[in-house]
């Protein structure tokens, strides 16, 4: 049976259009998707174009969408409690001139945060406003580029709201210390700061509910070959730590320009490394109860997918990865997704974006290629 979903289409905050209808569930065959036994995927929405970083109220009734390439945020709602969107709020700017990059969603106490490349935005009391939004500039001096400018978002257990700017490049030092960093600030913009140093492009980053401490993803550097460098999964219990972009990659594998002005010893490694290339994003801990014991406190990763391995080489990523952590290391990690990569036309016709935990236990995870929202449920 075809479900639709109704799309409250909301130009410049104003009503432009409804009940417009978009493509079917039938679309998308996701037998391909291959996953742990019990585990079960299915469509809780499609549709939403360029589906990128997720945030939720608490009671998981109303779930917001970033975009990158588009110009739009989304609210998604379940009014029937089914696990299934069925309407959908599109916001555009509210100023005429179109959101750049508005990547980032965090609801945080009522409102809801949006990050474009050089700003980010607050909307009071969401909630009551979905119909007409109200837009505040809370902080715009972030830079503009373009590269690697878009920002995942969200709030940490210090109430302060974290967002990472990157390299405006592959590679290259900045005599601006907040390219290549992650920053945090108040929830009313003031007293921004930097966090962590010497991340070239995090787009993912989530605390250990056992220790309140960070970890984060980083996107490795480009054309250095197939295989080297890794992405990285880092830990950052601490303000004031450096990660070593541009200098070093992985750890231990000096840049061809840059490795030879400081020594491996300077910086921080990372704690896990991914498949080079592969993109690591959005990471969130699992806490739910409907996954099996071993998930309860460990990181779910998307992995985007590569884009720059070779033919010969073949596409990397393109799935979700478990990896299970103590205090500070990694004790294993695994497959947990996969089937976005067709092997043999070596082309992904799908591409993990984001993990949002819904209150009933199962993940939500976002695809910008084929424009859906995967719920991702277990049962015994």
């Amino acid at each position: 049976m075809k479900r639709f979903l109704t799309v409250l289409s909301i130009g410049l905050f104003t009503l432009m259009g409804a009940n417009v209808n978009v493509w079917a569930q039938s679309e998308i065959d996701l037998s391909k998707i291959k996953l742990p036994e019990g585990f079960k995927i299915s469509i809780y929405a499609e549709g939403i174009t360029d589906a990128r970083s997720l945030s939720s109220t608490p009671d998981g009734k109303t779930v917001f969408v970033g975009n990158r390439r588009r110009k739009n945020v989304y609210a998604l709602t379940d009014t029937d409690g089914d696990m299934v969107a069925d309407k959908a709020y599109k916001w555009a700017s509210k100023t005429g001139k179109d959101w750049n990059m508005p990547n980032g969603v965090a609801y945080h106490n009522g409102d809801l945060y949006v990050a474009e490349v050089n700003r980010v935005l607050r909307f009071p009391d969401i909630m009551n406003n979905l119909d007409d939004p109200k837009q505040e500039v809370i902080f715009e001096d972030y830079p503009t580029d373009a590269h690697h400018g878009w920002k995942f978002i969200a709030f940490g257990p210090d109430g302060k709201l974290y967002v990472p700017v990157g390299a405006p490049c592959n590679v290259c030092e900045s005599d601006k210390e907040v390219y290549a960093s992650i920053t945090r600030m108040n929830p009313d913009g003031s007293n921004m700061e930097i966090y962590a140093t010497g991340v070239r492009n995090s787009v993912g980053f989530a605390w250990d509910p056992k220790t309140q401490k960070m970890w984060f993803t980083d996107n490795g550097r480009d054309m250095m070959g197939d295989d080297i460098p890794a992405c990285e999964l880092n830990f950052a219990p601490e303000k004031g730590m450096n990660f070593g972009f541009p200098y070093w990659h992985q750890g231990d594998i000096p840049d061809p320009d840059f490795g030879d002005k400081f020594p491996r010893t300077n910086f921080t490694e990372p704690k896990y490394k991914f498949e080079p290339h592969s993109a690591p994003l959005g990471l969130r801990f699992y806490q739910g109860d409907m996954f099996p014991a071993k998930y309860k406190n460990n990181i779910i990763v998307a992995q985007h997918g590569s884009w720059n391995r070779s033919l010969d080489a073949g596409h990397i990523g393109y799935q979700l990865r478990f990896v299970q952590v103590e205090g500070d290391k990694v004790i294993s990690s695994e497959i947990f997704a996969s089937g976005w990569l067709d092997q043999k036309t070596n082309k992904g016709w799908g591409k993990p974006v984001d993990i949002l935990e819904m209150p009933d236990g199962s993940i939500l995870v976002s695809d910008d290629v084929a424009g859906v929202i995967y719920r991702i449920s277990y049962e015994k």
